[in-house]
């Protein structure tokens, strides 16, 4: 089979959809993941297509243009407090674009809330043809393997599935053997990157990692070959943000080089098939 990459976001955040998906075409990626959910963080561009038809108007334009698709759109986080109608707008949106997925990720301590709100975001997410993918982060509340399986078992929705990011899934702890649990229509695309073996035991650190500089695949520390592994051969999105390079190398560069170096490492590391016992 031949394997697909979506350019994530965050790789080139400081792009626009439209700007990303030329980039993404150009450098040989065969999807965009957009963030069209404005979360307000510090420093994050509104990228809220739902609300800037300009801006929506060229990212249609830019998809048709180059033949890129998009895999999916971010992110639908759950915390305390949330309506979870206020993403029905970026359903709408990735609906229109041909978007397949929704990430979210879970950011509120209270189990039976957060699955109940999870619950509700895939029932809202299903007339759009969308899929619910439950991300677990090291910085967030549900944090490992096993409380991002507790969720998708206790929803019980067949439009969810779980997102494996090979930095998370390291920082985690878990264990690869752990995956051969989870059933393999629950994977749908994979977060691909690579980050030093050493895991940072401040929030501060962790987050600047994640969020500023992580690594080329097989730069790191990180044995992703197992976790591929252990996984159906699904698409994989290059979620590699890295401040530094991006400025030196420009956008565009950067994801080329991005792209290359983890084609080059899959090809070192050609999968094994899975045996069904």
């Amino acid at each position: 089979m031949t394997k697909q990459f979506s350019l994530a976001h965050l790789t080139a955040l400081g792009c626009t959809p439209p700007e990303l998906t030329y980039i993404a075409a150009r450098a040989g990626y065969d999807f965009v993941s957009i963030r069209p959910i404005y979360m307000g963080l510090p420093g994050e561009p509104n990228y809220a297509l739902a609300e800037n038809k300009e801006m929506m108007r060229q990212t249609k334009v830019a998809l048709a243009d180059t033949g890129i698709k998009l895999l999916d759109i971010e992110l639908a986080r759950i915390y305390d407090g949330l309506d979870p109608k206020r993403y029905l707008p970026a359903f709408e949106v990735a609906a229109e674009l041909g978007g397949r997925h929704v990430l979210s990720s879970i950011w509120t301590g209270d189990r039976n809330y957060a699955i109940e709100r999870f619950a509700e975001l895939c029932d809202l997410a299903k007339p759009f043809g969308l899929t619910i993918e439950l991300e677990f982060v090291p910085i967030a509340s549900v944090n490992d393997l096993a409380s991002t399986l507790d969720v998708l078992r206790t929803a019980n929705r067949e439009n969810a599935g779980l997102m494996i990011d090979a930095h998370h899934f390291h920082r985690s702890g878990d264990k690869v053997e752990d995956l051969d649990a989870v059933p393999s229509e629950w994977f749908r695309y994979f977060h691909l990157c690579d980050a030093p073996a050493e895991i940072p035991t401040s929030k501060e650190e962790m987050t600047r990692i994640l969020r500023e500089e992580r690594l080329y695949v097989g730069e790191g520390g990180i044995d992703i070959a197992s976790i591929v592994n252990r996984i159906p051969e699904i698409p994989y999105s290059i979620e590699l943000p890295n401040i530094k390079r991006a400025e030196e190398l420009g956008y565009e560069e950067f994801a080329r080089r991005c792209l290359q170096t983890a084609k080059d490492y899959l090809a070192a590391n050609p999968r094994r098939e899975l045996v069904s016992i």
